[in-house]
């Protein structure tokens, strides 16, 4: 009996350690963390060493990949006077492998450009290893969090010349017609979908940022047809009737 209560009492000891200890790795990878953004923010090639493995693999937000040498070299030129970054992390989540961690937050971004505020979120996640009593990131990747940009008012005639059927192909025919302050377009019995101006003769759909519909004019100024354009690449559509 004796020997059961002192097995209870180790295992909720033993328990309770590994508990605090995770916690306190957490809290501690999640300091460090920090750290690197605020570093990164500043430019400070060499407090961001002190956070990098000598192997890290490391994507930015534009999908090039660096090394812990492209990252830390300082060629000496300080960061512009009329611009400085902020970087704050929010919704920071942590789990545990034993030596290894996986992070995932949000940094939001605010720079200040010649005293005008430009505010942008980013995506991580990392990997942090523990390494000689040290965590050191060995993985990370970036993505900036895409947003719809703002819409401008066109007037019922300017919104007018784009109301038409535009054909690709036989088989496939997309619908644009008025809705209220902007357009709406569908092909077929598909669901429709709404197309706002970001400026004259280009719209874009909520939600779907990487893709732009672009009108496209004949000399005299005819609305003849409109390029379907996603990271660089365009699908030609011609203008083919009107709706009514």
């Amino acid at each position: 009996m004796r020997m059961c209560l002192l097995l209870t009492v180790v295992s909720l000891l033993w328990s309770s350690s590994a508990f605090s200890n995770s916690s306190s790795d957490a809290a501690l990878i999640k300091r460090r963390s920090q750290e690197f953004s605020d570093a990164s923010a500043l430019g400070d090639a060499a407090a961001i060493a002190r956070f990098l493995d000598d192997r890290v693999t490391f994507m930015l937000e534009n999908g090039d990949l660096v090394t812990k040498k492209d990252m830390t070299t300082d060629d000496g030129t300080p960061p512009p006077a009329v611009r400085t970054n902020h970087l704050e992390q929010r919704d920071f989540q942590v789990q545990l492998f034993g030596d290894v961690a996986v992070t995932s937050f949000t940094d939001h971004s605010t720079v200040l450009f010649h005293g005008q505020p430009l505010l942008t979120d980013f995506r991580s996640t990392e990997v942090w290893r523990r390494t000689r009593g040290q965590w050191l990131m060995i993985s990370s990747q970036t993505v900036a969090v895409q947003k719809d940009p703002p819409a401008i008012s066109l007037t019922d005639a300017d919104l007018n010349e784009y109301v038409g059927q535009y054909r690709l192909a036989g088989d496939y025919v997309l619908t644009i017609r008025r809705s209220g302050a902007a357009l709406e377009a569908s092909t077929g019995p598909a669901v429709s979908f709404a197309m706002l101006p970001e400026a004259r003769d280009v719209f874009f759909t909520p939600g779907q940022i990487r893709l732009r519909r672009i009108f496209v004019r004949d000399p005299e100024g005819h609305v003849t047809g409109l390029v379907s354009r996603k990271d660089g690449h365009d699908i030609t559509l011609n203008k083919s009737q009107a709706v009514m």
